[in-house]
Order: structure tokens, then sequence, then C-alpha cells
């Protein structure tokens, strides 16, 4: 299968088709998609969704996509490389915007799709969008660090949408339940605010009774969901970043590389290497890791 590069770190381009020429085709870079106006289906790794003016989509480096078109249809395209929140430049802390957007991506497969919670939030990334657009049309020398801004607001509004809709589907299980899994995932790095005592009076639940209480409402134990929330952050980081396995170990609160090593075999059954390797080279989850991740979906039917 083809992989789509990027030309530039960053690129903005407007487009209005009427057919998708292209094949299903990966690409190695993140892709926000506004659009403007028409209609048609949208296939995402073989998950296919209806798409209409108004919707934005976030697309992640190496999954599979492409449109059909049913009504001439316009796109905005905003393309970067990881490497845009990997410089340093002053004008914005790409490191930090670059942590946001492995929470976005270690989050995103449960609510794929458009997934802007609010037209308050919509207008404000088509606001931002077309400013982005417009800026980089112009590009003098105020226009990087207006574009800086513009993304990192988009990827902010990104995360809160994503976050509360699965919060959303907690709560359809248990009111609090939701709150529960809000906390754990923005505090995954932290292992002292995720010990059970710690957990059962921040959400004033027993002690003796937390570990029984969250697993009935997410079908996995607490251990179990904890070390899955970390694991899916490292995918992210592995593929996305050029930070060491010692590094990113530290950042979630692994005792050593060893350690997050060892975890991540357990789980997916393959070295951190040769999932790096399966995914970059063929962009297929193969063998123990797709199984893995279909019983893990298996067992959370109710939030996944």
């Amino acid at each position: 299968m083809k992989t789509e590069s990027a030309k530039k770190v960053f690129e903005v381009s407007v487009e209005e088709l009427s057919s998708w020429g292209d094949r299903p085709h990966k690409h190695n870079f993140f892709e926000i998609v506004y659009v403007e106006k028409g209609e048609g289906i949208q296939c995402i790794n073989k998950n296919l969704f209806e798409y209409r003016e108004g919707n934005i989509f976030l697309l992640p480096p190496l999954d599979c996509h492409s449109f059909k078109i049913a009504k001439p249809s316009r796109f905005y395209f905003i393309r970067f490389t990881d490497h845009y929140f990997l410089k340093e430049d002053g004008l914005t802390r790409y490191a930090e915007w670059f942590d946001r957007i492995a929470y976005i991506l270690a989050n995103y497969n449960k609510v794929p799709g458009d997934i802007i919670s609010s037209e308050r939030e919509r207008e404000f990334i088509v606001n931002s969008i077309k400013s982005i657009h417009r800026e980089y049309t112009v590009s003098d020398s105020y226009s990087e660090s207006i574009i800086a801004g513009a993304v990192a607001g988009i990827l902010s509004v990104l995360a809160r949408s994503i976050e509360n809709r699965y919060v959303d589907q907690a709560n359809e299980i248990d009111n609090r339940f939701g709150e529960v899994l809000r906390y754990i995932n923005t505090n995954v790095e932290n292992n002292e605010k995720l010990r059970v005592d710690a957990l059962s009076v921040e959400f004033g639940i027993s002690p003796s009774y937390f570990s029984e209480y969250f697993k009935k409402n997410a079908g996995t134990s607490l251990k179990d969901y904890i070390i899955k929330s970390k694991l899916r952050i490292v995918e992210t980081k592995v593929l996305h970043s050029d930070a060491s396995l010692k590094e990113i170990a530290y950042q979630l609160g692994f005792t050593d590389s060893s350690h997050l090593s060892r975890c991540f075999k357990k789980v997916y059954g393959m070295t951190v290497k040769g999932f790096r390797e399966a995914r970059i080279g063929c962009g297929v989850l193969a063998g123990p890791l797709r199984n893995e991740a279909l019983e893990y979906k298996a067992n959370q039917p109710a939030i996944n």
C-alpha cells in the first residue's frame, strides 16, 4: 500500500474535489481535515463514516484512509509531521504540545470520526483553520507564531472533545465512573495519584471496594487498565517522537526502560522495536498485538 509523505514539516491546502483520485493510502504525517462543503463516505482503517458539511477529522500517521465523494466537496487539509513538535525556536513549547498529541492519539481510537462535542467548539476550530490558511498564504515574519498558536488551540479543543466524549460514554455505565477514568488518564504518569488509597479518597469510595468497583465498570482490573493506558501513550511516543525508551519510561512512571520493555512485550507479545518496525514498515498490527487489541476491546464493550 502506498504511503504518502509530507513535502514539508507543515503544509496547508484547500482542495475542491468531485472524486477521490488516490487509492486508499497511509501517510507519515498528522492531518486535520475540515469539510467546508459536500458529502460522502470517509474510510479510516476500513471503518466507514458519512461525512458532510462542517465535519472535522483528525487523521493520525499510518492510518489508512480515503474519501468516496457523493457530492462535490471542498476540503481544508492541515498536514504536519511529528518534527513540527520537536523543534525549539522560542515560539511554542513544541515538546509540551507533542505530549498533548500523544494523549489525543492514545484515546482517539475510542471515539473515531467527527468528535467535536459542541457547535461553539466547531466554530472555534473552523475559524482557526481558516486563519491558519490565511497566514500560511501570507507568510510574513509573524505568520509562524500565529499559526503555532492556532494549531495549539485546535489541539486543545480536540483533546477536550475526545476526553469528554470518552467520559460521557463511561458515564452511561455509572455517573461517577467517567470522572474516574478522566482522572486516571490525565494523571497516568503519576503513580502516587493512581494508588488505590489515593483514588478512593479522591472519589469517596471505600479502599476495600474500589478495585471491585473499577473492575465491575471497566471489565478489567485497575492495574491492567493503568498499564495499558500507559502503553498506548508509549506507542505514540515510540512512533512519533525522538524520545529514548529511557526517557519515555521516566515520563510515564515506569521503574526503568527494562520495566517498560517487559510490560510492553507481556501485553503486545512483541518488543518495542518489533512494534515500531511492524507499524512503520507495513502499517499492520499482526499476530499477538492485533489479537491483544481485539481482546481488550471485547472486554470493554461499554467503554470503547
